[in-house]
């Protein structure tokens, strides 16, 4: 599953997952502390603030290139971009300070920290698990000459799934990306699966976009959202050649984060 449906809305599995590592740890932290008024509450939101900051510019800093035509996509953060390691070691820096400064907080702060770091990290090991452990669904779908086509199907090369539709304004702004990565990308294999709508409005998207796109999918039951577990659009996931899913994206792609998904798929 690479989201949580939230009534008609989703979030991303591993930003629920954040956000419930963080939602313990505060409130692990408040009842350590409460018998000595050392509430570690602010040393953990500078923590998580000052970890966020750093992955980000960490990634930024990583993908200069693609940021570098349009640098005020450096602050648009819907495109998923952070890096692990120098947000892991700002917020390090961050909590060991305050433990330094206030001798009080060092217990309820390094527990509070524990029990989230292992929520967080148990919770993504499993994430990885599963996903390594899907398989490209056996769907057929149809193609925009009305053809039926095995989803499953593959042809030696690594496979990038894009699930959208023509409403979505997150799926309209990566599309570009999508088919820029599709032209310069031949040893990866692009499909994009547009979820409930017709070849008519699809193909009229298309040429009003100027947009050259081979392996247009058409899913008139989102199939593929059900079967994947993709309850947000657009969402894009990765596969080997085999077949085996790597990880997935919910949300807009930025050149940048497309180019990071495409190098930890190669790394599969």
């Amino acid at each position: 599953m690479s989201s949580l449906p939230l009534g008609p809305a989703a979030i991303p599995m591993a930003h629920a997952l954040v956000y419930l590592a963080l939602c313990t740890a505060l409130l692990c932290g408040w009842w350590l502390g409460r018998k000595r008024q050392a509430n570690p509450e602010a040393a953990l939101f500078a923590m998580f603030g000052a970890g966020v900051l750093a992955a980000r510019l960490g990634f930024v800093v990583r993908y200069a290139e693609e940021y570098s035509a349009t640098p005020w996509q450096a602050v648009d953060i819907r495109d998923g971009g952070f890096l692990l390691w120098p947000g892991l070691l700002a917020a390090v820096i961050i909590g060991l300070t305050y433990a330094w400064r206030r001798p009080a907080l060092r217990r309820p702060l390094g527990i509070a920290v524990l029990v989230g770091g292992v929520l967080w990290g148990g919770g993504r090991a499993l994430l990885a698990a599963l996903e390594h452990g899907s398989r490209l669904p056996a769907l057929s779908l149809v193609d925009m000459s009305g053809h039926a086509v095995q989803l499953d199907s593959l042809d030696g090369r690594p496979l990038v799934v894009n699930i959208w539709a023509t409403w979505c304004p997150p799926c309209r702004r990566e599309m570009p990306v999508l088919a820029a990565a599709q032209r310069a990308e031949p040893q990866v294999r692009f499909v994009f699966v547009n979820s409930g709508e017709d070849a008519a409005t699809v193909r009229r998207f298309l040429g009003e976009s100027a947009l050259q796109l081979e392996g247009v999918l058409l899913d008139s039951g989102n199939r593929v959202g059900a079967a994947t577990g993709s309850f947000g659009l657009p969402t894009t996931l990765f596969y080997d050649a085999a077949g085996r899913q790597s990880h997935s994206h919910m949300g807009e792609l930025s050149a940048a984060s497309l180019r990071h998904n495409l190098e930890r798929l190669r790394q599969r």
